[in-house]
């Protein structure tokens, strides 16, 4: 039986907000479709004050950029960078290709094929998300993606050198100093000087989210993601104080961005809450953290961890981090989540900023049914077939004619019938006369 110590009133768009942010959304998109450039030129200039004779940001241009930052600074966007690649790779290495005879003279096999150009969309406005470069263009690359194109926006009319550092170094092929909706619609449907690409990667805000969704068909997309979300898993031996550190490195991303607490310690929630309160005021990111704690934190005092696993697994939070005695349980008895992190010396921010793990990840429910972005999202996985028996053919044809009559696809069921004709001893009685099969 649960308690809840602190519920969330919510605030969230109303109906006819979301209905202009889908009409602007919708008025970007379909202008840069019939006009190209010329579009994409015009809303940046509105949007972002940007209007640049290119958006390309020449190699040159990067490598001076990379080379004015201070060594720390690159030496850190390096060893990130290994350790997403490394996950990547173990990843990939994790995806066989394999051919089987599954039955005399008949080989049925699958393989990976890489998306031929994919596009890394990295967010300005107040962060600039130079951890977002490593997980969508790093990850790409491992995958075998030839030309990945990442866009970025100015930030306040200046380039950002960090996010500008972090996209070379990871591998992008094109670096475009260009943001918001008219970026992701020049991605997904191409202009005069902007390559098409086949898949968009990376998060936004919501006209960018909803760019991505008006878009999703005529190009693929990584996932539909909301605000960052947290959720914390505690139990007697919990630290509070680590506790309300944890759940408001989380709810700074934004003044949406649940955090919730589950503990099976009434005395532990209570602390972490009264932690949360002294520690808000003397936060720099307090403008966005203090509004998410108010309207979308809430804490749920349960019985057990079961009960504890069972309550967070209805959130499917995109992060669930785990501060009991023993944490690996979560393993075993949680299904819906997008990432877990387990332990006291584990934290959410380890997976956003530094460890190796993807951070683009299910919001908003939809753990229950899919995962965060991989290096398999980047991966079309194929089929094919080889009959090489005609023994083989022959049964197969017989048996794909009855079942294809079964449909009333006759067109099917006559394929098959050839078969079974010429690799076997089957007439075709749907001809005048039997041909001569050779």
């Amino acid at each position: 039986m649960s308690k809840q110590l602190k519920a969330a009133p919510g605030v969230s768009l109303d109906a006819s907000e979301q209905e202009g942010v889908r009409d602007v959304v919708r008025t970007v998109i379909e202008e840069v479709r019939r006009e190209g450039d010329s579009a994409v030129r015009k809303y940046s200039a509105q949007f972002d004050n940007w209007s640049p004779d290119s958006f390309l940001l020449g190699r040159d241009q990067a490598e001076e950029i990379v080379a004015a930052l201070p060594q720390q600074v690159v030496s850190d966007i390096l060893e990130v960078q290994a350790n997403v690649r490394q996950f990547a790779q173990l990843q990939l290495e994790s995806m066989h290709s394999f051919e089987s005879e599954v039955s005399p003279g008949v080989f049925l096999g699958q393989k990976h094929l890489p998306i031929r150009a994919t596009g890394a969309y990295v967010p300005g406005g107040r962060y600039a998300l130079t951890a977002s470069a490593h997980m969508t263009v790093v990850t790409a690359k491992v995958a075998g993606v030839e030309r990945v194109t990442a866009c970025t926006p100015p930030i306040r009319g200046e380039l950002p050198v960090a996010t500008i550092a972090a996209l070379h170094l990871a591998g992008a092929d094109e670096i475009l100093m260009l943001g918001g909706v008219q970026a992701v619609a020049a991605l997904a449907l191409g202009t005069e000087t902007i390559g098409r690409v086949d898949l968009l990667a990376g998060p936004g805000n919501a006209y960018v989210a909803e760019a991505k969704r008006q878009l999703f068909g005529e190009v693929g997309i990584d996932l539909f993601a909301g605000p960052t979300e947290i959720l914390v898993i505690a139990d007697e031996h919990a630290d509070p104080f680590i506790v309300a550190v944890d759940l408001l490195s989380q709810a700074e991303h934004g003044p949406d961005s649940p955090a919730v607490l589950i503990s099976t310690s009434e005395d532990v929630a209570r602390q972490a809450m009264e932690h949360v309160e002294k520690l808000l005021p003397g936060m720099s990111t307090n403008d966005m953290a203090g509004p998410a704690w108010r309207d979308h934190g809430q804490v749920h005092v349960v019985e057990d961890l079961d009960e504890a696993f069972a309550l967070a697994d209805t959130f499917a939070s995109e992060h669930v981090q785990v501060l009991t005695a023993e944490p690996r349980l979560a393993l075993e008895r949680m299904h819906h989540y997008g990432a877990l992190f387990l332990g006291e010396g584990t934290c959410v921010s380890y997976g956003d900023k530094v460890i190796g793990t993807n951070h683009v990840l299910p919001t908003r429910g939809s753990a229950r049914y899919t995962g965060g972005l991989w290096v398999g999202k980047y991966l079309r996985t194929v089929t094919y077939q080889e009959v090489t028996d005609p023994a083989a053919s022959a049964r197969l044809g017989e048996l794909c004619g009855r079942t294809a009559r079964v449909e009333r696809f006759e067109g099917h069921a006559r394929s098959g019938d050839v078969r079974a004709a010429k690799f076997g001893d089957a007439t075709l009685p749907w001809v005048d006369q039997t041909p001569v099969l050779s």
